[in-house]
């Protein structure tokens, strides 16, 4: 080696002890008299120092040739320092500096490479191995590297195995759209990059492998935002002869124990909701219970509640919905600030019309934007559904049941964040389960499976299938953390009458269903066992922990938002005598 010490191990313990360190070169301080070097690596900084008359004078020369992020080999002696610093590890000494070696110097890099740096995001991700010198990002992937390890420790525990699924795999029609690979040996023919390795983990289990995961990459070609990748990894997992109860308890104990093992915490036991009543209470199948604020309803699409109707008032009687939020103790809210939530739930990708407020004053008074059509009698009775008290804000939406409580759900989450009631370092769970199997996509007039094609009907509502396939409920659970979905997996069919009712009924032919998923249904006839199973996002999951909202910074190499890598700068076109070898014309630009 050459190094004795890394920069983030030597203690006041090793003072007088001869060490060999190398890292690069964080900062420079030369006093004239007295010259400090910070030397970085992975485990630490330390600070090394020259003195003129005691240090060599070639030495100090040297010195002053160094740029930051310099590579150094350096030996010294350790001694306590006289100025400690209480706010670095290694802050009780320094290193008497006697030799010094250049292991290679350093072009100026194009932003600081410190916890707050100039560079911007587009810059970083240019210059991601410089970026990943930063201590904020190598912490992350630190993070990373213990969550998976904590991953295998608890799986191994339960006596799951890890096995490798292919890569190169079948493209199907359903769910995102997948990338291709074009194949030499067959020409005219594709692979595709598995979105998840769920036909295999199945297969698995009819093998016998009753507990299988896999921390594994996967693929999907679809629009980029803050939360998405083009590859990305999960943690992906099954288990036979289980109910839906057994996956619950099983996997609600992994994340029990990674917050435990990563985080310290100890994770409450993990509350249940069904979609229904969580499309109720807060307008979204992904909740963020770190906060109340559900929803109340003024004028229900399903039941017999109305506190509105009949005063003249258009927008209300014309709405199937009238729906609201309490802002607790905001009634003090200027008309500069509602006139902020109003163009909040008017922007483009809300598509809210408008916004309606009540405030229950302080003194009992009660004053509203509808004045002109509501009484304060009236508005006694809302505050009442409400539950509210004085000072409390009270703000309504109407229109469509669904527009209106995706509209509703987004002002909540607005709300949560002005009074800081979604605090990172904060962590709510909560299982989503009895989401409806199918969906109805009004434009192609057909269903399609909300999760998957293989996830099981609720036994109860098998018979729906024939009569009313919107009402069947699917055997399936989703595992939400402070808003995010980190998990989802459902209960499998593994018979093969019920599967080919399910890709009948999702617009397969029986010619489809063979070409695509025959293997599949080959399998279950030779002895497939009841299994089901869950695939967590590692990347989001790995967010979360870290208390941030995207996930690139726990990627060590990711894309950019239109899916490139910048720093490789791909994808990138290939070579002519390549794309003849594959029999592949592109078009011209």
């Amino acid at each position: 080696m050459l190094r004795t010490h890394t920069c983030g191990e030597i203690r006041i313990e090793h003072v007088t002890k001869q060490v060999i360190l190398c890292g690069w070169v964080q900062r420079i301080r030369d006093k004239g008299g007295l010259i400090w070097i910070d030397l970085r690596d992975r485990y630490g900084l330390t600070q090394l120092l020259l003195e003129e008359g005691k240090t060599d004078p070639e030495t100090i020369a040297m010195v002053r040739t160094l740029g930051r992020e310099f590579v150094l080999r350096a030996t010294g002696e350790v001694i306590e320092r006289k100025s400690k610093n209480p706010n670095l590890p290694t802050g009780d000494i320094e290193i008497r500096l006697e030799k010094l070696e250049i292991l290679n110097p350093a072009k100026l890099p194009p932003f600081l490479i410190e916890d707050e740096t100039d560079g911007g995001d587009d810059l970083r991700m240019k210059y991601r191995y410089l970026d990943l010198r930063r201590n904020p990002v190598r912490k992350n992937l630190e993070l990373r590297h213990k969550m998976a390890q904590q991953t295998r420790i608890y799986m191994d525990g339960q006596d799951f195995i890890e096995v490798e699924t292919p890569v190169l795999i079948k493209s199907t029609p359903e769910g995102a759209r997948d990338f291709v690979v074009p194949s030499r040996m067959n020409p005219g023919e594709f692979y595709a990059l598995p979105q998840s390795p769920q036909t295999f983990k199945q297969l698995l289990m009819v093998s016998g492998f009753d507990r299988y995961y896999q921390i594994v990459k996967c693929f999907r070609d679809e629009d980029l935002r803050a939360d998405r990748q083009p590859e990305f990894t999960q943690i992906d997992c099954e288990m036979s002869f289980i109910t839906q109860e057994d996956i619950l308890q099983m996997f609600e104990g992994l994340v029990r124990h990674l917050f435990k093992t990563v985080k310290g915490i100890g994770l409450d036991e993990v509350p249940r909701m069904t979609y229904a009543e969580a499309m109720r209470l807060y307008g979204s199948d992904k909740p963020d219970t770190r906060f109340g604020m559900p929803f109340v309803e003024l004028k229900g699409a399903f039941d017999t509640v109305d506190l509105t109707s009949g005063k003249n008032f258009a927008v209300f009687d014309s709405a199937e919905i009238v729906i609201g939020i309490n802002a607790k103790g905001c009634a003090h809210y200027t008309r500069k600030q509602m006139d902020e939530l109003t163009d909040f739930i008017k922007r483009p990708q809300i598509g809210g019309k408008g916004l309606i407020y009540v405030r229950y004053n302080e003194d009992g008074t009660i004053k509203s934007s509808v004045d002109k059509f509501y009484s304060e009698e009236d508005l006694k009775h809302w505050v009442v559904q409400f539950q509210a008290e004085p000072g409390d804000l009270l703000l309504v939406m109407s229109g469509d049941t669904n527009k209106a409580r995706k509209q509703l759900s987004e002002l909540r989450l607005e709300m949560g964040n002005r009074l800081g009631l979604r605090n990172p370092n904060t962590f709510s769970a909560l299982w989503v389960l009895d989401f409806p199997l199918l969906e109805y996509g009004e434009e192609e007039k057909r269903w399609f499976a909300m999760h998957h094609p293989f996830t099981s009907p609720k036994p109860e509502d098998i018979a729906l299938l024939e009569t009313d396939p919107g009402a069947v409920r699917a055997n399936a659970y989703d595992m939400v953390i402070n808003g995010t979905e980190v998990g989802g997996g459902s209960i499998r069919i593994f018979q093969r009458d019920l599967q080919s009712k399910m890709f009948d009924l999702l617009g397969f032919t029986p010619e489809e269903a063979k070409a695509q998923f025959g293997f599949l249904l080959d399998a279950f006839e030779f002895g497939a066992p009841p299994h089901g199973g869950i695939a967590f996002g590692f990347d989001r999951l790995c967010s979360i922990f870290g208390g941030a909202d995207s996930i690139r910074d726990f990627i060590a190499f990711p894309k950019n938002n239109s899916g490139r890598d910048v720093m490789i700068d791909s994808p990138a076109v290939i070579a002519q005598a390549q794309l003849d070898e594959l029999q592949i014309a592109v078009a011209k630009k």
